[in-house]
């Protein structure tokens, strides 16, 4: 039962060491096969992590099925230290999303986006010039407002006002209520004249590649749909926290078994 520990450790991390070649494969893939600057963007991060898991993998193999001491004790250093870093990402996350959330349009079957609702880290980031130029580029290359208005070609206004619109689609494809636009088509509006409260309805353009890409209400629509993203993350942070300290504990002990085979002179393997 003493050595059940060593045997899990071998288990668990060759376990992580065969999800690991899925991981580099696709980042591999995406940097090799993606179309666009915004599937790029994720191929550096993906590769990263699986090289990270399969060495980290590897070593905790080798210290506790050879009985490694030096190696597993790398490996449990850099398993604590893995700890540390997600369990403060997932409280990041919590404290960074506690806060926004689309605003009830009254005869409206969608929701609008203010910017001030959501946290000032995340303001802080999408009001950056250079983070936002990116972002934009990345929201016009996945044509949210080109679908919405090929779904919508040709749809009455008030079958457009009880639509349900994403956040992104909502704040970055139209213009606010507030401005009292006429409506032509999903993504088509009138301008009325003179000047309005929100200083989105300055900025609405009918060009597709302008629209409300640079209205505060697309940032914040960006905002929702991250902060939904970021919990999801968390609680899948959370399960996975549980599951390292888990591992963690076991090769604690698988430690323990390797200290206790040096003092008596064991080397090798022993089942």
């Amino acid at each position: 039962m003493v050595r059940c520990s060593n045997n899990l450790v071998g288990i668990l991390n060759f376990v992580v060491f065969l999800l690991s070649i899925p991981i580099l494969a696709g980042g591999i893939w995406l940097s090799q096969k993606g179309s666009t600057e915004c599937e790029r963007f994720l191929d550096k991060p993906v590769i990263a992590l699986g090289v990270f898991l399969m060495v980290v993998a590897i070593a905790g193999l080798i210290g506790s099925c050879c009985r490694v001491t030096w190696l597993l004790w790398t490996y449990l250093f850099v398993m604590f230290l893995l700890i540390l870093v997600v369990f403060s990402i997932t409280v990041f996350a919590f404290v960074v999303t506690n806060k926004g959330a689309g605003e009830t349009v009254s005869g409206r079957g969608y929701k609008e986006y203010r910017l001030g609702d959501y946290s000032n880290w995340l303001q802080k980031r999408v009001n950056d010039g250079g983070n936002w130029n990116k972002i934009r580029s990345c929201l016009a290359e996945s044509k949210v407002c080109s679908k919405l208005e090929a779904k919508l070609i040709d749809v009455p206004v008030n079958n457009f006002y009880n639509e349900h619109l994403t956040a992104l689609q909502s704040g970055c494809c139209k213009p606010s209520d507030q401005c009292q636009f006429t409506y032509i088509s999903a993504t088509n509006w009138t301008k009325t004249a003179g000047t309005h409260p929100n200083p989105d309805c300055q900025i609405w353009d009918n060009a597709p590649e302008k629209l409300c890409f640079d209205c505060e209400s697309c940032k914040a629509g960006l905002l929702d749909n991250v902060k939904s993203a970021w919990k999801k993350v968390a609680i899948v942070n959370i399960v996975f926290l549980v599951f390292l300290i888990i591992v963690y504990s076991v090769g604690c002990c698988a430690l323990r078994n390797n200290k206790r085979d040096n003092g008596y002179g064991h080397t090798g393997y022993k089942p």
